[in-house]
């Protein structure tokens, strides 16, 4: 057996132990985000540190931990902190949580993310639906022995956000009087922010928001045969773009100011989700 496939089987075997709970919908909350998780009537949490082998939050803005439960009507699982590559986890940690939560039986994946905004019509506070992603500066998630359980080895990515999806968190978002924006997402590994020159470069790619996530997650998840929407909360303008320095502290303060419509936006969004 494929030794990543086992350290996930052992992981699932834990889990189940805890809970029979079957989510259908799985979410990761971004920095800043994880306000929604009062939104969600909680069945069941379980630490990461809990489980065997599975990589823990060492951001101290995660709180670690899978919340099983109900929200707009729906079985979710949400991310209560996410891992990333920065914090010195190979790609295959990285999207464990990911893997885990389509094998515990969850069909669409909602990616959310605190994104420093590129182009010149995103604003802090704004939120961005990712439509498309550039992901060549961080090592694929699936270099390696292939998990057959989970996919094929060369899965396509020409379309990663789901297009019937993004319709939705359109409609969703024109409901609740929230602006909305489209763009790529672009992940870098960090947790270093971009030069000038770096970012300059990144527009020239089609870039609208750069960030350290997201990207890799969205990967795994088209491999393992997850439906994928992903949105960004502009939290900063991105170095070059504005002449204030950038700062883990201006990202979590942006986010918590737009928390409020993040959690009407995803909860009207879970509940209009097939």
């Amino acid at each position: 057996m494929n030794k990543n496939y086992e350290n996930l089987s052992i992981c699932l075997k834990q889990i189940r132990a805890k809970t029979d709970f079957i989510p259908d919908i799985a979410i990761v909350l971004g920095s800043g985000l994880n306000r929604f998780t009062q939104f969600i009537e909680p069945e069941c949490i379980i630490d990461y540190s809990t489980l065997q082998g599975f990589p823990t939050s060492t951001n101290q803005r995660h709180n670690g931990r899978f919340i099983f439960g109900y929200a707009g009507g729906k079985n979710v699982v949400a991310m209560d902190g996410r891992v990333h590559y920065y914090e010195g986890y190979s790609m295959n940690q990285v999207v464990m949580p990911i893997r885990l939560m389509r094998m515990l039986g969850a069909k669409t994946l909602i990616l959310s993310n605190a994104a420093g905004g590129i182009h010149k019509d995103l604003n802090i506070g704004d939120f961005m639906i990712i439509t498309d992603q550039i992901a060549s500066f961080v090592p694929s998630p699936l270099i390696g022995q292939n998990i057959e359980e989970l996919g094929n080895r060369f899965p396509d990515m020409s379309n990663i956000y789901d297009k019937k999806i993004i319709s939705t968190i359109k409609q969703c978002a024109d409901k609740l009087n929230i602006n909305i924006k489209e763009g790529v997402y672009l992940q870098t590994s960090g947790p270093n922010y971009e030069t000038p020159a770096e970012i300059r470069a990144y527009q020239s790619m089609g870039a609208h928001v750069v960030g350290m996530s997201t990207a890799c997650e969205a990967i795994a998840a088209i491999h393992c045969g997850f439906k994928v929407c992903g949105i960004s909360c502009i939290t900063n303008k991105a170095a070059g773009i504005s002449s204030q320095p950038l700062s883990d502290e201006e990202v979590a303060m942006a986010a918590a100011k737009s928390s409020d419509d993040f959690c009407r936006l995803m909860d009207a969004l879970i509940s209009s989700i097939e």
